[in-house]
Parts: structure tokens; C-alpha cells; sequence
């Protein structure tokens, strides 16, 4: 967690009161927290009138987590169930509704929950001093897995789609120095300036662990922030010469700049998958719904429709429902 600075950076806000947080919760409509998974039994709020009961999604307050949210809702509701999505401040909030089956199904990324568990199991100290997570997506599932079953929740399927930390150079400069890897560039022996939030200077994932574990020359840190358009400008300009963002950062080819391959995974593994409470949302139909999306959705793919919700200002509902219907996941 502590590593992940530009999820943290996305999610965190005031913590809520517990009146704010029931209210969120009940928003999504009346009775939709009494429900009967597969059974049927449970009324549905709203429109829905799904035969196998009805589901919250809970999503994190920025545009990621809002898409993915519709797009497990969208599925859900196809297969039958009565789904709808409850925007929660930040995992401080929602990982305790999700374990108290106020909220069923969210969508999440390995390595930042492994370790937010980790601290919450095992102390505040423990991510830093024992962390669990790794650059290996399957060994942090695992790991995630042994935190979350005892507290009532159900891992799902690990995709391919991974958001996390991510280092970016102009286009001209990769070319110039041969450059399209982390590695490549340590072998350069360039002096490098680097474009991202103050605590890049001390953070493991940042400058210490180029320096450490790919040889690379940091000659300094120029705050101006993670994956800002300040930042992105200053590498463009020649200003600076790394940028620190996310792998699902859209932007970043509009600036002139590509990514550098993080080849000896300096990043811990944040793939997206589903999480879910085991008794309310753990049945295999459930699974079924999620995994399909989880096997097609591609890191390109998750910066694209974040792109269309943040550039175009199109709505998280609209931009899911396009791409399951592209992928073939929702009849048109």
C-alpha cells in the first residue's frame, strides 16, 4: 500500500462519518440491502426485478473504479440478478461494508488490497516491515486469498488488466538512447531528473528502487506530481526526463511519451480481479458473471474507457455498456 502512491493518491479523501456511509449505502434503493442471493425470495428495488435477487457493486470514488463497477453491474444484470452500483469514498469504508455484506461485489486490485489487509491483520507496520505482495500476480493473489477468506471474503479469477505505477520518457529520447525498457535505461548511465509527487524521493517503487534495482542515475525529483499534465509537459519540454504515472494512464501518447517496460518488476502485481462477500455473493453464478469480463479487459483497454469518461466526459454506465457490447459479453 504504502508503495502505491498513485492509487492512494486517487482514493484517499476525508473519511466519512458512519451516517454519511449508510446513507451512500441506501441510496441505491429502499430494500436492495435485503436480499436473497439465488434464491429469489428477497424484493428487488427499482427497476430491476431480477429473478436471482439483487447485488450492490461498491465503487471507489474515481473514474476506474466507478467503470469497473458498471461493467461487473451490466454483467450481473445480465445474468439475472438485480445489480446496482453505491460510490463509497475509499477502501477505509468500503472493505468493512464489503466484509459486513452491506455491499457484495468490488472491484480491486490485487497488491494495494493484499497489503491493506496485511496492515489491518497484522499491524500498520507490517506492509513496510512484512509485505506480502510482489511484481507476481498469481503469488499476491495467493497471498491476498489467505488475508481475506477469514474475514468472509471471496477472491475471484486475477486478470490480465493491471493498474499500477509506471515510468514514461519522450518518444525522442527513447529513440535517441535506444530505450524501451527500465533496464535500458540503467544501462544508458544517463543522469535522470524525474517528474512525480515529493515522496518519489524516498518511496521504494520510486527513486530508490530505480536506483537500486535497475542501476539508474536519479538526479533528482521534480514535484509536480503523479501522471499530472504538469508533470507529463516537463518530460515533453526535456525539462525532466522520467515521468512517474499508471499503466492505464491514457494520456500519455498525446504528450509525445511512451512507457519504459518495468521488466524486473520493481511494481507489485495490482491486476484488477473481484472481490466478494463469500456468503451474500460467493456462488459459482456469480463468479461465472464476473469472470467474463476479468478473462477479456486489458490494460489498454481499462485506459481507453477511463480516457472516455475523463476527456470525452461520457458516463462510466455508457462507456461499460459499449465495451460489453463490443466484446459481444451484452446482446445490443
Amino acid at each position: 500500500m504504502g508503495d502505491l502512491v498513485s492509487r492512494n493518491s486517487r482514493i484517499a479523501g476525508a473519511v466519512l462519518g458512519l451516517a454519511a456511509l449508510t446513507v451512500s449505502l441506501t441510496a441505491c434503493g429502499g430494500d436492495s440491502l435485503e436480499k436473497s442471493k439465488d434464491g429469489g425470495s428477497a424484493a428487488t428495488g427499482g427497476s430491476g426485478g431480477g429473478s436471482k435477487g439483487s447485488i450492490v457493486v461498491g465503487a471507489a470514488s474515481f473514474t476506474e473504479s466507478k467503470v469497473l463497477a458498471e461493467l461487473y453491474a451490466q454483467l450481473l444484470d445480465d445474468a439475472g440478478y438485480d445489480a446496482s452500483v453505491t460510490t463509497v469514498q475509499n477502501r477505509e469504508l468500503y472493505e468493512p461494508s464489503l466484509e459486513k455484506g452491506e455491499i457484495d461485489v468490488v472491484p480491486e486490485y490485487a497488491a494495494t488490497l493484499a497489503e491493506f489487509l496485511n496492515a489491518k491483520v497484522n499491524g500498520p507496520k507490517a506492509p513496510e516491515e512484512k509485505p506480502v505482495a510482489s511484481g507476481d500476480p498469481a503469488a499476491t493473489t495467493e497471498a491476498l486469498k489467505k488475508l481475506a477468506e477469514p474475514r468472509g471474503l471471496k477472491v475471484l479469477a486475477v486478470g490480465g488488466a493491471v493498474d499500477q505505477n509506471a515510468f514514461a520518457v519522450s518518444r525522442e529520447f527513447a529513440e535517441k538512447n535506444k530505450l524501451s525498457t527500465l533496464s535500458d535505461l540503467g544501462r544508458a548511465k544517463l543522469k535522470v531528473k524525474i517528474a512525480a509527487g515529493d515522496e518519489c524521493a524516498i518511496r521504494p517503487f520510486c527513486a530508490p528502487g530505480l536506483k537500486k534495482t535497475y542501476g539508474i542515475d536519479v538526479a533528482g525529483v521534480d514535484p509536480k506530481g503523479v501522471g499530472t499534465p504538469q508533470a507529463k509537459q516537463a518530460v515533453k519540454d526535456g525539462v525532466d526526463h522520467l515521468v512517474l504515472t499508471t499503466t492505464t494512464d491514457a494520456t500519455v501518447d498525446s504528450f509525445g511519451l511512451v512507457f519504459l517496460t518495468d521488466d524486473k518488476k520493481l511494481q507489485n502485481a495490482d491486476n484488477v480481479l473481484p472481490v466478494v462477500n463469500a456468503k451474500d455473493a460467493g456462488s459459482p453464478q456469480i463468479a461465472a458473471a464476473l469472470d467474463k469480463i476479468t478473462k477479456v479487459l486489458t490494460t489498454a483497454d481499462l485506459a481507453e474507457l477511463n480516457r472516455k469518461v475523463d476527456a470525452e466526459r461520457a458516463k462510466p454506465e455508457d462507456v461499460a455498456k459499449s465495451y460489453l457490447e463490443s466484446k459481444g459479453l451484452l446482446k445490443k
